[in-house]
């Protein structure tokens, strides 16, 4: 398979970036975001190795833009979705327990980073894991519940743990 070539991705921008501004546009209705997806969708294709090969073979350039596009949405959505759930778990405390604007910036980012990573697990894994870290319950009421053995929850509750780790490295 070949690789693009600076030119096909410059060709490949120059034909479809406004498109897919105003397309997003349309989907998000303002302006700024629409702007700033349609650069980080151009960032990834242009980012990894695999993306470049396969704009060689494109035959919908802007199906596959829109894809791409389409799944950063859903990333933004989903972090501002976070971002906004813990402003007002933080708005519930007491005044001399709010934290600095510093303090909430490193622990927003950090429960964005872990749920990206919590994200990237298979779904029964990131089931389990949840139901074991958010609901409290036991590997063997989990076990009962998924239909699962105990030995497949312990496996997954340690691949969720392995995943936690890593944010922590």
């Amino acid at each position: 398979m070949t690789t693009a070539t600076h030119s096909d991705i410059e060709a490949l921008y120059t034909a479809h970036h406004g498109w897919l501004r105003t397309w997003l546009h349309r989907k998000l209705g303002c302006s700024f975001d629409a702007a700033d997806l349609a650069q980080d969708t151009f960032v990834r294709v242009i980012s990894s190795d695999q993306r470049k090969e396969a704009l060689s073979l494109l035959r919908e350039p802007r199906a596959y833009l829109s894809t791409i596009a389409k799944g950063l949405m859903v990333d933004m959505f989903r972090r501002r979705s976070l971002e906004q759930a813990w402003l007002e778990a933080l708005a519930t405390l007491p005044e001399e327990t709010a934290i600095s604007p510093e303090e909430r910036f490193v622990i927003l980012e950090a429960l964005q980073r872990l749920d990206a990573l919590l994200d990237a697990l298979p779904e029964k894994v990131r089931t389990v894991f949840l139901m074991s870290q958010l609901d409290g319950m036991t590997y063997a009421d989990i076990a009962c519940r998924m239909n699962l053995s105990l030995r497949t929850v312990k496996r997954y509750m340690q691949q969720g743990f392995v995943q936690c780790l890593t944010l922590m490295l």
